[in-house]
């Protein structure tokens, strides 16, 4: 048996399983929260894993900029290059590296690997990564679409071909959690995804704006509000949690059915942005053998899927209203058997497609 200590390490909390990589059985996992001290945490884990010792330790990471395409073993080197991306992403990568760090301290001599959220979309091409500001100003900034849930979009693309028997299939997943994203991929390559140079672009989010014109913050800005105050705005009070007052989405579609009209206004909002993208990317792939909803309210919110999907049958998209609302953790197929695109719920399992690809290095 191989075993994968699969290690997510947030700013303020410690996600971690014990995988059986052949069987893809979790041995045992827990979430540590309020986490100030990610060595003294992962010497905690230590002691809980009573003396077991995995054949390799896969690390989240959120961005791995231009530089890191696939999983890749960690050195001394690879651990200075994710501390200079953490530019790029200053809320996520200093923790990632936290948990590599202690990771290596603990368990000397059993390899790390890191797999990295952004490397799935390395294969978008140039018209798609490319932002059309000053290129030179780019290219010294690290200016560029890079995408984000990747190990995700890996997991579940994988998954929803092998449900449709089709490996090669066009599918529109839409990853939707506090955070969501949307990606175009195209027989298991991502070619347009909606998170940009952060994980901000895109949709409309649990507490992040998504989409947004950029002449809102110079109006800001110019109204005095600081550029701390702008992160704070977009990032944790825009969304759905700015909308509506909360960013919990069965909150959100319960104050709704109570006739609250922010909430109502919100959901409208949310909608319109998942079908704008929708749209968007079924002319970018030239139609789609499948759309995919995964990961909490993709996964558990029937009637958010109905409400992306509705009116479309002019496209060849037909829900199955009686399948689309039973419940299962199983994944499946919720559209009508006349309709010509498939519609798949695939729950996603990040850990188990870290523990997969740190396994392969092995």
């Amino acid at each position: 048996m191989t075993t994968a200590f699969v290690v997510n390490s947030g700013s303020s909390s410690l996600k971690w399983e014990l995988v059986d990589v052949e069987s893809g059985e979790k041995l045992r996992g827990a979430l540590v929260e309020r986490v100030t001290d990610h060595t003294a945490a992962m010497a905690g884990v230590l002691e809980e894993l009573g003396g077991e010792h995995p054949a390799v330790i896969g690390h989240r990471v959120v961005h791995g900029g231009s530089r890191f395409t696939r999983a890749t073993l960690v050195t001394d080197e690879v651990e200075a290059a994710i501390d200079e991306l953490s530019a790029l992403a200053p809320l996520h990568n200093p923790a990632n590296l936290a948990g590599i760090r202690a990771a290596r301290a603990a368990f000397p001599g059993v390899p790390n690997v890191a797999v990295f959220d952004t490397a799935f979309h390395q294969t978008l091409a140039p018209e798609a990564y490319t932002y059309a500001i000053d290129a030179a100003v780019a290219r010294e900034n690290g200016i560029r679409r890079y995408g984000f849930h990747g190990t995700s979009y890996q997991y579940v693309s994988r998954a929803a071909g092998e449900l449709l028997g089709d490996p090669a299939a066009k599918l529109i997943v839409f990853h939707l959690g506090n955070g969501a994203s949307v990606a175009a991929v195209d027989g298991g390559r991502s070619v347009e995804t909606s998170m940009g140079m952060t994980p901000l672009e895109g949709l409309v989010m649990g507490t992040r704006s998504g989409d947004l014109d950029p002449g809102i913050l110079f109006h800001l800005g110019r109204s005095g509000v600081t550029l701390e105050a702008l992160d704070g705005l977009l990032n944790r009070r825009s969304g759905l949690l700015g909308l509506a007052g909360t960013n919990d989405m069965r909150d959100v579609q319960a104050a709704a059915a109570s006739g609250s009209a922010d909430a109502r206004l919100a959901l409208d909002v949310y909608h319109h942005r998942l079908r704008h993208y929708l749209g968007a990317y079924l002319a970018l792939l030239g139609g789609a053998d499948a759309i995919v909803f995964t990961a909490g309210v993709g996964e558990n919110s029937s009637a958010t899927r109905a409400a992306v999907v509705a009116g479309m049958e002019a496209f060849g998209i037909v829900i199955d209203e009686r399948l689309n609302d039973a419940p299962s953790k199983d994944a499946r197929v919720v559209s009508s058997p006349s309709s010509r695109v498939a519609v798949l719920v695939v729950p996603t399992d990040e850990e188990l497609e870290i523990a997969r690809q740190a396994a392969a290095l092995l």
